[in-house]
């Protein structure tokens, strides 16, 4: 008697989706008259671009956040980019450590997916410190954030504060405060400060944090050098991560300069600041200070480069990574150089990792050009204004160059798609969609050099 194999889902199969299922019931309730501010249901495909696009924590909206969705509603929107940053695996692991439920090894190995990590142990101490960390820091965040909102709205401060708190550490860069997004402050240095960190701070990843505690809590008086006993991770985080910031930031600031349109006729100080914040908001936050269809052209594609990029592993960013783009820069020179490995920092870098990161450009780019292909087919709009979409859907940004509440039925799918695509990631995607791997050590194929480049 032959038995039928059990289906069974990995996982990676059950992280994708959890983050549908979260999409699919936030989108339901979004979709009833209650969640609007008017009363009227608004069209579910718009409940479920809003539903998609707060999950995966990008911020591309059809409908003006501020005015659409009632206080119901944004308490689901605001509940959704939580679960979205956090990570539905998180929340419902951390759910468990609170009823004192012990973690099987079906949970740890969700968690370890989930966060990429290469260690299953300590992984219930990592989600109480995940938690309890972005807790602390969007409390802090919605405090500092009360010191102005409360003067300004009265008691609403105090929630707009709290959901701009949130949404801006989770890089989700929702906000419920204009339908210009944070244009009306773009001059104001206290909120462009404090939403900036929330941005880099999220975006750096809970391994770099817990890194730098450990540096600190153990130097001793006579050797304050932090940065040259932290991991190698850690390291190339940081460095990319500043070094980004400030390279788009100079970028912008020139490209800029004599544009009437976006900071020309600002003094040098709000054209310094205005240049810093948007070079922030492009790696992954998606809160918008300048319009940002009056760009120029360089900068609009100084502003792409730094969307592909992104934030790092292990955080609420999205993008490609600065650690990926570090091995890969770090390989191709190392190619250039004739040397046979791959190194940063003094460490060598794994064959493993190097190949994990052309998969992941390979794929990333894979979504992202099918994805302006599909959209510039469906809608009449300049090849600048659908990359900048496209790119920003796939990077999970939110930026928009006035193009997403345009978008036809057909447009609109291609971008909820693109968007969870790359929620999801890259790899998390190829190895949910591909089939399990056959023993390819029972023949090995003959080795053929080819011509590259």
């Amino acid at each position: 008697m032959v038995r039928k194999k059990k289906f069974t889902l990995s996982t990676t199969q059950i992280i994708l989706l959890s983050f549908l299922m979260t999409i699919l019931v936030g989108s339901a309730l979004l979709a009833l008259p209650i969640s609007s501010a008017n009363g009227v249901a608004v069209p579910y495909l718009d409940a479920l671009f809003t539903a998609t696009t707060s999950t995966c924590v990008t911020g591309l909206v059809t409908l003006p956040t501020v005015s659409t969705w009632s206080v119901f509603g944004q308490i689901v929107i605001l509940l959704l980019i939580q679960i979205g940053g956090l990570g539905i695996i998180t929340v419902m692991s951390g759910l468990m450590l609170l009823l004192n439920r012990k973690m099987g090894i079906g949970d740890r190995l969700l968690i370890q997916d989930a966060f990429n990590l290469n260690t299953m142990s300590g992984l219930a101490k990592f989600v109480k410190n995940v938690l309890f960390g972005t807790l602390f820091i969007e409390g802090i965040g919605a405090v500092l954030y009360m010191l102005v909102f409360v003067p300004e709205f009265g008691a609403k401060g105090i929630w707009i504060s709290i959901f701009n708190s949130v949404s801006a550490f989770c890089n989700a860069g929702i906000d419920i405060i204009a339908e210009n997004s944070l244009c009306n402050y773009a001059t104001n240095p206290f909120i462009n400060i404090i939403t900036s960190l929330l941005i880099i701070l999220g975006g750096l990843g809970y391994i770099v944090w817990w890194d730098l505690l450990r540096v600190i809590k153990n130097r001793s008086p006579k050797n304050r050098k932090i940065f040259r006993h932290l991991t190698l991770h850690s390291k190339i985080a940081i460095t990319v991560t500043a070094g980004l910031v400030l390279f788009g930031a100079v970028l912008i600031f020139v490209f800029e300069y004599a544009n009437p349109k976006t900071i020309g006729e600002m003094s040098l100080f709000d054209k310094i600041q205005v240049s810093f914040f948007q070079s922030v908001t492009t790696r992954t936050a998606g809160f918008a200070s300048i319009p940002q269809e009056n760009l120029t052209n360089a900068s609009a594609a100084v502003s792409i480069i730094l969307m592909l990029i992104g934030g790092s592993p292990v955080g609420t960013a999205g993008g490609m990574k600065t650690v990926t783009i570090a091995v890969l820069i770090s390989s191709a020179f190392s190619t250039i150089r004739n040397k046979h490995n791959t190194s940063l920092f003094g460490r060598r870098i794994s064959e493993d990792s190097v190949k994990k990161a052309i998969a992941v450009l390979v794929t990333f780019l894979t979504i992202c050009t099918a994805s302006t292909v599909l959209l510039m087919a469906t809608c009449d709009a300049s090849a600048m204004d659908v990359f900048y979409e496209t790119v920003s859907a796939t990077a999970t940004v939110g930026l928009s160059r006035n193009l997403t509440a345009t978008l036809n039925t057909f447009g609109k799918l291609i971008i909820i798609i693109t968007m969870y695509f790359g929620r999801v990631g890259p790899i998390s995607l190829a190895v949910a969609l591909g089939g399990k791997s056959k023993n390819q050590n029972v023949i090995s194929e003959p080795t053929e050099d080819i011509s590259i480049g």
